[in-house]
């Protein structure tokens, strides 16, 4: 009994650490690019700053709430908790409410309670329980069918709901059914289409489809084992090519005006560098606020509470999206790369302890975990710093907002849970 009790209360807390860092590190930053004046309570409603530290607050109390039930718990429900999720999107259209453009959120008085946020932990536990049941190792077809359908029906409710971003994490399950077997040849289809829509709309068609040519040829005639006719490798050129004019029809019909100038602007395809420069001065303002705030931070920043850009509010929803923004001016280099090695540290650590899980509900379930973590964390400081085209998805832990707060901290802390089972040395 005693020994059972000890159990139950040794969780790793090198990721109770780290989690604890980045949301105090994250609390900081959003007091700091959102307060207005002089600071005469951390807890005043009417700021934000005020509202995070209660949405804090009651993120504690949830992980007492996850780490009190039993881990089966989240095996034995996985799929009513994923139902339930479903329902919160399919109620959307009906009871949403709409917020940027976005019908996204459930208005709860002055609050608002984004669904999509909680439907990523409901469709990690969804896959792990799917795969763990059938003992797959997604070689099949009808599996990979079954579990493409699981991720798709989540993240096409959310495309509805015009929230592009948090349907892009949903990609992220990728990772986890390329570690539960799946075969390789998807993961150079997956590359193979990023490259091939790139240069089709960067070089045209012809061009894009010269250089499919070459490869496919290369392919043919220098492999020494060669598989497949020569009308499969025509085949596969014609639907290239397909494919590259359907991403320019998509480009040009089916993107938004301002989707489309992000684009533009990441790949450069406007031709005249001074149309260029006004399409970014108007389209990437928040962009271009964000790269000079973190530019004038230098090596150790200028100190908490002293940034001007900041202070000045000249980059909007920087509590938000672009709140590394704030570290970057504030905190400078050194705070910069403490936050990414605290995400990589806790990255890698989730992974590390996946692997030595003893089932493979919480394999997979970590894994999940660990991809949705990665994708968030490389899009949101990618897209922070020029490096990859504006999307709206929160940092982790360290933006504002109780949904993302609430939704990361449940997805993160059921592992723990599920871990405590079983616990490693690092």
């Amino acid at each position: 009994m005693l020994r059972e009790n000890q159990r139950r209360f040794k969780f790793d807390w090198l990721i109770i650490i780290i989690f604890l860092l980045l949301v105090g590190f994250g609390y900081l930053n959003i007091l700091s690019a959102s307060h207005e004046g002089e600071i005469t309570s951390y807890f005043n409603m009417s700021t934000l700053y005020g509202k995070q530290s209660v949405f804090i607050g009651l993120s504690l109390v949830l992980i007492i709430l996850i780490l009190s039930l039993e881990a089966k718990f989240y095996e034995r429900f996985a799929s009513i908790i994923y139902l339930v999720a479903l329902l919160s999107l399919v109620g959307l259209f009906i009871f949403g409410k709409d917020v940027n453009g976005a019908r996204s959120w459930y208005g709860i008085g002055s609050m608002t309670i984004q669904p999509s946020e909680f439907a990523k932990f409901a469709t990690s536990l969804a896959v792990a329980k799917y795969i763990s049941d059938l003992q797959t190792n997604m070689k099949t077809l009808k599996d990979q069918i079954r579990v493409a359908a699981i991720i798709f029906i989540p993240a096409l409710l959310i495309l509805l709901q015009n929230d592009a971003g948090s349907t892009i994490v949903y990609a992220s399950f990728f990772f986890v059914f390329y570690r539960e077997g799946l075969q390789q040849i998807y993961l150079i289809v997956a590359l193979s289409v990023i490259v091939l829509a790139v240069l089709a709309l960067k070089f045209g068609i012809v061009i894009s489809g010269v250089i499919c040519l070459i490869v496919l040829g290369i392919r043919y005639f220098f492999r020494k084992r060669k598989r497949g006719s020569l009308l499969q490798y025509i085949a596969v050129f014609l639907l290239a090519i397909g494919f590259s004019y359907g991403v320019k029809l998509f480009y040009q019909h089916g993107l938004k005006p301002h989707q489309q100038n992000r684009i533009s602007i990441f790949l450069r395809l406007e031709k005249d560098p001074v149309k260029l420069e006004q399409m970014r001065k108007r389209e990437a303002y928040n962009l271009i606020q964000s790269e000079e705030a973190i530019g004038s931070g230098g090596l150790s920043g200028k100190g908490f509470l002293q940034g001007t850009r900041t202070t000045g509010k000249f980059v909007p929803e920087q509590e938000t999206d672009y709140i590394f923004s704030t570290v970057g001016e504030e905190w400078g280099f050194l705070g910069s790369s403490f936050v990414v090695i605290l995400f990589v540290l806790l990255i890698v650590r989730i992974l590390y302890l996946a692997e030595a899980q003893k089932s493979q509900f919480s394999r997979v379930y970590g894994y999940g975990v660990a991809s949705i973590l990665f994708i968030h964390f490389t899009i949101n400081i990618g897209m922070v710093m020029g490096l990859i085209p504006t999307v709206g998805i929160p940092l982790p832990f360290f933006s504002y907002g109780g949904s993302g707060l609430w939704g990361f901290t449940i997805l993160l802390f059921i592992f723990v849970k599920l871990d405590s089972n079983k616990i490693n040395e690092w």
